[in-house]
């Protein structure tokens, strides 16, 4: 038996006149991850994905449910249109769903309105089908074990389970909004702001800085690793690797203890910044968390962000740790993340922050440093990698 699978979007559906550029832009990016196994193709707000013959149709689904913009993925029978042939094919595909379930509805959406028969005769006729091949089975329209969905369109029926929909991100879709420049260590936070913004639209790219011999290759590769695990959501990913030793030791040499995480940041956001300039991303974004360590206070995040030039996002502003975790294990970073390797943020950590800084003071401090110097010299020592996402 032929299967297909239905996509279906959601908040795209309210785009009003310019839904179908939000349409084209998903329709483009599901054919990227189906590749040369299915063909893709959009009809009454519905998308389609046909396996091509030899293709491996778990594998499609699993790339097409993380595509941003999708909500839901469900493989589905391909029927012909003559309700003998929708019966028997619905009886025959959802043999075991409805071998092990106990109550069932059938529920029938007609998009083509020119079929002969109408959807409430079509869900009896379907229904009266199953009953006979599944006598175990009773009919319960409140609230069902399974629900058989049939949907008639131009060229032929579909027929799946309610209970056989995979979920999406939901969102938008990648390239429909800015390019955005994510601020990317090896903890739990960074990739999940990164996936925040990327649901929303934003093309991503990553910068990450890296301190050897206080950081290892080990660690560099950890947040290649989860640039890597994020492609499956955005696609193909530039990561910026910067050199931020020297910078390091010469805020260790030369400024207050308690001032270096905070000059850090800065000199962080000033490097990003142009780095972002060059690649036209519009906004840079942190994984930071209002209150979650010392250099994320209210005052301390408006002490950073005046280094900046452009508008920075920080999607996880408002959660919790274990908000952030539960995302993080659903997109699949965890267990990256939490591997013990160092990131150059937590070198040369001072014992006791200030919490509340004033800006005054902290650039009195950075005043001893070269700072534009030793900018340009991260910058001009920065290497990229351009990561794909696995096929």
């Amino acid at each position: 038996m032929n299967e297909i699978i239905l996509i279906k979007y959601g908040e795209i559906i309210l785009k009003g006149l310019n839904r179908h550029i939000f349409e084209d832009k998903l329709v483009n990016n599901i054919k990227n991850v189906a590749g040369d196994s299915a063909k893709v193709y959009k009809s009454r707000a519905t998308l389609y994905a046909e396996p091509f013959e030899g293709s491996n149709i778990e594998l499609i689904v699993s790339r097409i449910r993380k595509v941003f913009g999708v909500v839901s993925v469900t493989r589905a029978a391909v029927s012909g249109r003559e309700l003998d042939d929708i019966a028997q094919n619905a009886c025959a595909y959802l043999e075991k769903t409805l071998t092990d379930a106990k109550t069932f509805k059938v529920e029938t959406k007609r998009a083509d309105k020119s079929y002969p028969i109408k959807s409430p005769e079509i869900s009896r006729e379907i229904g009266g089908a199953i009953l006979s091949a599944y006598p175990h089975l009773k009919v319960d329209v409140i609230n069902p074990q399974v629900q058989v969905n049939i949907e008639v369109r131009e060229n032929g029926a579909y027929i799946y389970a309610d209970s056989e929909k995979l979920s999406g991100p939901g969102g938008l879709p990648t390239g429909s909004s800015a390019k955005a420049l994510l601020l990317l260590s090896g903890g739990i936070d960074s990739p999940v702001a990164g996936y925040m913004i990327g649901k929303r639209g934003a093309v991503i790219e990553g910068i990450h800085f890296f301190s050897p011999p206080f950081t290892s290759d080990a660690a560099k590769q950890k947040v290649l690793d989860l640039a890597q695990i994020l492609t499956g959501y955005t696609g193909a990913m530039k990561v910026h690797i910067v050199p931020f030793t020297k910078p390091q030791l010469k805020m260790r040499e030369n400024c207050p203890e308690e001032h270096l995480t905070l000059i850090m940041r800065r000199m962080m956001m000033k490097i990003s910044s142009i780095i972002a300039k060059r690649e036209n991303a519009a906004c840079l974004v942190t994984g930071e968390s209002l209150g979650q360590v010392a250099s994320q206070t209210i005052e301390a995040l408006g002490v950073t962000d005046d280094a900046a030039d452009r508008l920075c996002l920080r999607p996880l502003i408002g959660m919790d740790k274990e908000e952030i975790v539960a995302i993080a294990k659903n997109i699949g970073t965890f267990d990256t993340s939490i591997l013990p390797y160092e990131d150059c943020c937590t070198v040369f950590v001072p014992r006791h922050p200030t919490t509340r800084p004033k800006l005054e003071s902290i650039k009195q401090s950075e005043s001893n440093l070269d700072f534009d110097a030793l900018v340009k010299e991260a910058i001009d020592g920065t290497e990229t990698v351009i990561i794909e996402p696995k096929r």
